[in-house]
């Protein structure tokens, strides 16, 4: 499956939040034919990568709502990320009819964790929005009781796009995700908690460290009792 992106402007239509002239990125998904698929079927298979992607964001979203939601009745916490909406578009005149469109994010474009919350460049360094989307990640995973991970926390600033969520075998109330169930497990065993997670009140996910054995006591050395001496009775010397 190939995925390609355009920037584009939209010129007319009814979209919520994305008014005429706004620049914005259409994504394409084009099936790879095996010379076996006729049209139809590749169509329907665009068809089904574009709707997925609009689903997955679309329900990353709407978890990204209930955070802010929980963070912003804490004073401390400050600026909180958002998750832009993605909509399906139908081009009837295209021999790829479907794609998916989405406002452009202009600025230095980052990606901040995928599995244990870090930036992935060079120096791995902290930000505020990357510790806010890692402590969203933490909070999605204790609110689902671990069956279900958004992943891919990427954009520009707080404004973040083309997320991804990872779930359990099973899915998560009917949901299943687009990335492997192997990212729970991962985020599990490596995220470290940040300021934000406590800030939300979220336990750790690391297992305390054992305090070390105390070596048992010596006991005190008892005194060795003194050798008991050997008592001779009068010789008795035989008759001659």
């Amino acid at each position: 499956m190939h995925r390609r992106a355009f920037r584009t402007k939209l010129q007319a239509g009814q979209i919520p939040l994305l008014l005429p002239g706004r620049s914005c990125v259409l994504k394409v998904h084009n099936a790879i034919s095996y010379g076996t698929k006729n049209n139809d079927e590749l169509v329907q298979k665009n068809f089904s990568l574009a709707v997925e992607e609009c689903h997955v964001q679309n329900t990353a979203r709407e978890y990204i709502k209930a955070y802010n939601t929980a963070a912003q009745s804490v004073e401390a916490f400050g600026e909180i990320p958002e998750i832009i909406p993605i909509y399906l578009v139908h081009r009837p005149s295209n021999d790829i009819p479907y794609a998916t469109l989405e406002e452009e994010l202009i600025g230095d474009f980052v990606k901040y964790s995928v599995k244990d919350g870090k930036e992935i460049n060079l120096k791995r360094r902290d930000s505020e929005a990357g510790q806010k989307c890692c402590a969203f990640q933490h909070w999605v995973y204790h609110k689902t009781e671990g069956n279900l991970l958004v992943t891919d926390m990427q954009g520009v600033g707080m404004r973040l796009t083309d997320v991804g969520i990872a779930t359990s075998k099973k899915g998560y109330k009917g949901f299943k995700g687009n990335c492997a169930t192997s990212f729970i497990d991962q985020f599990k065993a490596l995220h470290q908690c940040n300021k934000y997670c406590e800030i939300l009140g979220l336990k750790s996910m690391q297992p305390k460290p054992k305090k070390p054995a105390s070596a048992p006591k010596p006991r005190p050395q008892q005194p060795s009792a003194a050798p008991k001496k050997k008592i001779f009775g009068p010789t008795v010397k035989g008759k001659s």
